[in-house]
């Protein structure tokens, strides 16, 4: 099986959102997403986001979605990997492998001093995967999170 890959623009926004909505109904969070096509196109059109995008013939099949961060530590910019998802018949020919490569060459290219994501802590297959690739567990840190109300009330005042 063969997939074309390519950075999305705007006009990919229901792409990308299809794709997302499709992670998190695998991640049991289907009614999680909130984001919508207008707003998808909006933060690709601003570059608050970006993506590579993977196509058999006219269909998505594949995304990674991914951010540029800073870190005070390295001194340096940092890529964020914020979804990577592959359609559950691509699986398993190396189209996963391939986006994230893609990206890798890309924070190289950028000068990046690391590459990051989440991992839920119930997916071993992703574990397993990404050991495999040479990452590692970055352990003592915990993602923490302000939305929602919560978010409202504390920027509130």
């Amino acid at each position: 099986m063969t997939a074309e890959i390519r950075a999305a623009t705007p006009d990919d926004a229901a792409h990308v959102l299809a794709l997302v909505r499709a992670l998190a109904a695998y991640e049991k969070e289907a009614d999680k997403v909130k984001m919508t096509e207008a707003g998808c196109r909006k933060a690709l059109a601003e570059g608050h986001v970006r993506a590579l995008l993977a196509f058999a013939g006219d269909e998505p099949v594949g995304m990674a979605l991914y951010f540029f961060n800073f870190s005070s530590w390295t001194g340096r910019r940092g890529l964020f990997l914020e979804d990577l998802f592959v359609a559950p018949q691509w699986r398993g020919h190396g189209l996963g492998l391939a986006l994230l490569k893609r990206l890798g060459a890309l924070a190289v290219s950028m000068d990046c001093g690391r590459m990051e994501w989440n991992v839920l802590d119930w997916n071993s297959s992703a574990k397993r995967f990404y050991e495999k690739l040479g990452a590692r567990h970055a352990t003592g840190w915990e993602t923490w999170r302000l939305e929602g109300d919560a978010l409202a009330a504390f920027g509130a005042g």
